[in-house]
């Protein structure tokens, strides 16, 4: 069970039934035990396949019911499989991408927390500690974030899954980060060190209002890809980046000291352990203005 506010301070209690199986998983040793082999690659990849498959088309109304999903809002298609239903489009203009060279924006649909990245890079998240080094795996990058902000875009199942690029600028290639599959669930970061286990891809933005900004995707159990799209070196603001296979995900934004400041209810949940609901292009902070 995790807290999370919407922009209108309404604060709500959230426990899907995703989130009680893991719970009851993570738990106890023998869930543990269980668990171990459907976070392997190999069983990603099988998961994969299945979801992929036409027989998973069983799947998609008993989501759309059970999670009240708005169709109308997509894009109608004749959907080949689970995965094809899960990475659906939106039509354009169901999310406001919104506009400002002094507007900070959420990459997805999500819940986000904010966290002052500290002099030593620690961080705690959902009691899971790791540093921005072994996050990136490259001590350089990471040094240039000190006393920034980190942000972290939890995504849960019913969440659109396209993701976008936070402001116009010149992009990196993606830094690809194998490792074992593993839940983003709040349940897990109890036992076991999330974003260490997980793989994820990076880039580099050198963004034209925001200065160096680090956009990472984190896949989390039975998300077999990853799906960015390859080969951009100038990116606009609302630009779709990418998407994630089945599975609640997580996106990380990374910003320098003096860069962008987070909206302020954002930043009183974040302190008080709650998570703030936002959707894509939303405004979740803004450019940093230096006192005079």
């Amino acid at each position: 069970m995790y807290l999370a506010a919407d922009r209108k301070r309404k604060v709500k209690a959230e426990n899907s039934a995703q989130d009680r199986l893991l719970e009851a998983l993570y738990g106890h040793w023998f869930g543990r035990l269980l668990l171990k082999p459907f976070v392997s690659p190999a069983c990603s990849r099988l998961g994969g396949w299945v979801l992929d498959s036409q027989a998973s088309k069983w799947l998609i109304r008993p989501f759309i019911r059970n999670h009240s999903i708005d169709m109308s809002e997509y894009v109608p298609k004749k959907y080949t499989s689970y995965n094809d239903f899960f990475k659906r489009e939106m039509k354009r203009g169901t999310r406001k991408i919104e506009q400002g060279g002094h507007i900070w924006v959420s990459p997805c649909d999500s819940r986000v927390t904010v966290i002052k990245i500290t002099d030593k890079s620690i961080f705690s998240v959902k009691q899971t500690r790791y540093t921005v080094e072994s996050l990136l795996k490259n001590r350089r990058l990471a040094e240039g974030f000190a006393d920034g902000y980190l942000w972290i875009f939890r995504l849960c199942v019913e969440d659109y899954h396209h993701y976008i690029y936070v402001d116009d600028g010149y992009v990196s290639r993606n830094i690809h980060i194998p490792g074992i599959f593993h839940t983003v669930n709040p349940a897990a970061g109890d036992r076991l060190p999330i974003y260490k286990e997980n793989t994820r891809e990076y880039a580099l933005l050198r963004s034209s209002n925001f200065g160096p900004v680090i956009q990472m995707e984190v896949g989390a159990m039975l998300v077999g890809k990853i799906e960015n799209t390859p080969g951009k070196k100038v990116v606009r603001r609302g630009e779709e980046k990418g998407c994630f296979a089945f599975g609640g995900s997580t996106v990380i934004l990374m910003t320098q000291a003096g860069k962008a400041c987070p909206d302020e209810d954002i930043l009183r949940n974040s302190e008080l352990g709650i998570e703030t609901k936002v959707k894509l292009g939303e405004r979740v902070g803004r450019r940093h203005i230096p006192a005079k």
